[in-house]
């Protein structure tokens, strides 16, 4: 690679490039709109209003909602801390049940696990050799003080889809709230709050070429009569209370700008994206040999390709591969954990195939011969460290490998 360029980037699960048009939706309020949006009485704060106003029905109509059950947050995180402790909280006098998924983002396994050592009860669903749960499972676990039901729409580490629409009407049925984390995928994934009966979704600004630090949490109406979600962020009672603080009016008008060119463009955008991921999951199937793909093939998320490499050193293999391909191993937000994926783990993946998997997520500027170097440089640096692998060798000879 030249001196100075930039490796190929392939870990938009991480996060994703500004739009340039998101930014050009942006640079007005830093400085001609400046207003604070919650100052009601001048001409400066109403044009502040009206651009997060905007930005609330373009991120409305990404997920087939009104605007007003929209609120702002500084991201999917504190969406996620707000739906799940709020809603336990607003719940209280139904019952103390929650039932989540193993593989869930950390955001709501440790909210979930923070509310356990409160007294909550947490039932914690496993899921299959390829990261699905069982429809059947969530419904065996729903119990008469069930309050909450937490599943994300795709997995940020191996892409897979859970079926939605099938949970929403087990927990439409009963009067459960149903939360979804909804960061990953969403634009490119069918995905409508009134068909799958999902009552609190988790957005991020920063998934879908926005800018970071800006989320969003939809709250449908009607858990005004279930229980709305207890504010977790006092001082003001900024967006209908549910979360106090001077808004950033900026991100929110990036954030609309992206969702609503996700709305327009999404699904044209996955299909090639689907099959760029596929070309290059097939080139490594029939050049690497040892080698797995870890989730379901499909469903998935369109721009994820989580695959595993027999007989490497895992973090070799990332670091090496660095200097042509900026890709990872596993979500972001647990970057500072060791040891190797939680939610292989659940998948039951051995922990030597686990600890060489290798997450690669293709985006919006991702082109196919960006996608043919990172091929190239996979299988060239795969050969290379198997080369001076004594277990390879071993292998290689048809020789017993004790492991």
């Amino acid at each position: 690679m030249p001196m100075g360029e930039m490796p190929i980037y392939m870990d938009h699960h991480a996060t994703t490039p500004v739009d340039d048009r998101v930014l050009a939706a942006m640079l007005p309020y830093f400085a001609d709109r400046f207003g604070n949006a919650a100052s009601r009485i001048h001409a400066h704060g109403k044009a502040a209003r009206d651009g997060v106003e905007l930005g609330r029905a373009q991120v409305a109509r990404l997920v087939g909602a009104k605007p007003d059950e929209v609120i702002f947050t500084s991201g999917a995180t504190e969406s996620d801390n707000l739906a799940i402790r709020g809603a336990a909280q607003a719940r209280l006098a139904d019952g103390k049940h929650i039932v989540t998924v193993r593989t869930e983002h950390r955001a709501v396994l440790d909210t979930c696990a923070a509310l356990e050592r409160e007294g909550w009860r947490v039932t914690w669903l496993d899921v299959d050799a390829e990261g699905l749960i069982s429809v059947d499972a969530i419904g065996d676990a729903l119990a008469d003080d069930t309050v909450l039901v937490s599943v994300m729409l795709a997995n940020n580490e191996v892409g897979v889809v859970q079926d939605l629409a099938a949970i929403g009407a087990l927990t439409n049925e009963r009067g459960i709230t149903f939360h979804c984390d909804a960061a990953q995928g969403l634009g490119y994934l069918p995905f409508s709050v009134d068909d799958m009966n999902i009552d609190l979704a988790s957005i991020s600004a920063h998934k879908m070429y926005g800018p970071k630090g800006v989320g969003a949490l939809y709250v449908r109406d009607s858990l005004q009569t279930r229980g709305t979600p207890v504010a977790q962020i006092l001082g003001g009672g900024h967006e209908r209370g549910l979360r106090s603080g001077t808004l950033n009016v900026p991100g929110i008008a990036g954030f609309g700008a992206a969702a609503e060119i996700m709305h327009n463009e999404g699904r044209a955008e996955a299909m090639r994206l689907g099959s760029l991921r596929d070309g290059l999951r097939d080139r490594l199937v029939s050049t690497v040999e040892e080698v797995r793909l870890n989730g379901a093939a499909s469903p998935r998320h369109p721009g994820n390709l989580n695959m595993s490499f027999g007989y490497v050193d895992g973090a070799r293999l990332l670091l090496d591969l660095s200097e042509v391909a900026s890709v990872s191993s596993g979500s972001a937000c647990s970057g500072a954990e060791t040891g190797t994926s939680y939610v292989l783990e659940a998948m039951g993946v051995p922990k030597d195939w686990s600890a060489a998997s290798v997450r690669f997520g293709l985006g919006r500027q991702t082109t196919a011969a960006e996608v043919q170097a990172v091929a190239d440089a996979v299988v060239e640096t795969i050969g290379r460290l198997r080369e001076r692998s004594a277990l390879w060798a071993r292998r290689a000879s048809r020789k017993p490998i004790d492991w």
